[in-house]
């Protein structure tokens, strides 16, 4: 969340936000079109890609029957709708879906151990902000017990992850700049609708998946935005 601060202070600090949960629904605004108050911002559309993510690892691996979701139970609002779509789309494609939950980085390494013990097929690491803080925790388990897993953030990506697909969040800054710009120039946070940012990117590290010793369908990786080789 972006603190304006122009020369002249108004009587209110302003914000413009970059929000995962539904901003209307956790109290941030009054309404998506009239965000009202003195803040606005953009949705990163996480829990409404939360299905597809799921559709992507499997058709890396169509064999998978269990599948091991990783979440935070901690942001309740958030981790609930995310959760929801998971379930959703696991059912209609005729898998079981193992929750675990971590909100500490010790129950990180507790939650691999009982996908482990689960014998889970692939992982599916949910988009919460506090699993996004723990990259190289959760990719290097991911290696260690050679557990092919998707991800919501390209952060996962630079430090070896298989495969992600979710927001582009340096777009998602440009859009919070415009609107910052728009703000300090005059503009009200009131008038200005909360939007969505629509990019959305598929990323796919074939290194990673040579280690793992998975070959990714020629039409999954014509599709992706960027593969690292």
């Amino acid at each position: 969340m972006v603190l304006l601060q122009p020369k002249r202070r108004p009587k209110r600090s302003q914000f413009v936000f970059m929000q995962g949960a539904d901003p209307v629904r956790i109290g941030l605004v009054d309404s998506l079109n009239r965000p009202g108050g003195n803040l606005t911002g953009f949705g990163l559309l996480s829990a409404e890609t939360a299905a597809k993510r799921l559709e992507l690892l499997l058709e890396l691996m169509p064999k998978a029957t269990s599948i091991g979701y990783l979440r935070n139970p901690t942001n309740p609002v958030y981790a609930e709708a995310e959760t929801r779509e998971v379930q959703v789309a696991a059912h209609t494609q005729g898998v079981r879906v193992l929750t675990v939950n971590a909100s500490t980085a010790s129950e990180i390494e507790t939650a691999f151990a009982d996908l482990v013990q689960q014998g889970v097929d692939a992982l599916q690491v949910s988009s919460d902000g506090f699993l996004l803080t723990h990259p190289d925790q959760i990719v290097a388990l991911a290696a260690r017990h050679a557990v092919p897993a998707i991800y919501a953030w390209r952060q996962f990506m630079a430090v070896g992850g298989l495969m992600s697909y979710g927001t582009n969040i340096r777009d998602g800054w440009r859009q919070a700049g415009i609107y910052t710009g728009r703000i300090l120039k005059g503009e009200k946070p009131a008038d200005l609708p909360v939007q969505h940012v629509t990019k959305i990117e598929l990323v796919i590290n074939l290194k990673t998946a040579k280690t793992l010793g998975l070959t990714f369908p020629i039409m999954l990786l014509g599709r992706a935005d960027e593969v690292i080789e």
